[in-house]
């Protein structure tokens, strides 16, 4: 019969034994070193292509190229001995991240970067190459269909006298009401409309109205901080 063994002998076993690490051979080091750095550069393009922010940060796209190569050799070094894979949590838990992230498609790209880095670390090729072709092709769907009725706001001042005209132009463009600020005879209002295409004649319309003084167009990722 084989011989059974729990947890705390394999802890036993991984501790008594912590001169034979399995290393792994340099070959096997180069091939996913180089499989994650050329899937994290094309975590990194997909994320240049699939970008809807306001400021595109290169900074940020290259540390996913980095982080997929950290992660799988995190992942190298700790499947050689189950008591460094317990270390490792140990360290990381004490780290760490302060970096606010506010879009949440940065933070899915984050976990691409790892997840491709693990299945890289294991040896899981396939897995990871599929899987990130398969990400990356959702993502560019995704994309293209967001840009049907792309957002945008309005943002207009306007004195007293011409609320009225400024109400009936908005009306043809089906809007909603995101602000709105009196300051004795002038107002501000921001609106979000959507746009199927590039047609921004509304806005000369706006600002050929008697007694408006501004009509401001920009674009809307969806997250607006009144």
């Amino acid at each position: 019969m084989g011989e059974e063994l729990n947890f705390t002998d394999i802890i036993k076993k991984s501790v008594l034994n912590l001169e034979s690490f399995q290393q792994a051979s340099v070959i096997q080091i180069i091939i996913g070193l180089v499989l994650a750095f050329a899937l994290g550069m094309f975590i990194y393009w997909t994320y240049y292509k699939t970008f809807r922010g306001v400021v595109y940060s290169h900074n940020y796209n290259i540390t996913f190229v980095i982080m997929t190569m950290l992660t799988t050799l995190i992942i190298m070094t700790i499947s050689t001995n189950i008591v460094l894979s317990l270390g490792m949590v140990g360290a990381l838990s004490i780290v760490r991240f302060r970096t606010a992230v506010k879009d949440p498609l940065d933070i899915m790209f984050m976990f691409w970067a790892i997840a491709v880095g693990i299945a890289t670390g294991a040896e899981m090729y396939p897995l990871a190459v599929i899987g990130s072709i398969a990400t990356s092709a959702a993502l560019f769907y995704l994309s293209r269909r967001r840009k049907i009725g792309a957002p945008y706001l309005v943002i207009i001042q306007f004195e007293e006298k011409a609320g009225d005209e400024v109400k009936i132009a908005l009306r043809k463009l089906k809007y909603v009401l995101k602000s709105k600020t009196v300051r004795k005879q002038m107002t501000e209002m921001t609106v979000e409309i959507r746009l199927r295409e590039d047609n921004t004649a509304f806005v000369n319309e706006l600002s050929a109205i008697d007694g408006v003084q501004d009509v401001v167009l920009v674009s809307y990722n969806g997250d607006y901080a009144p």
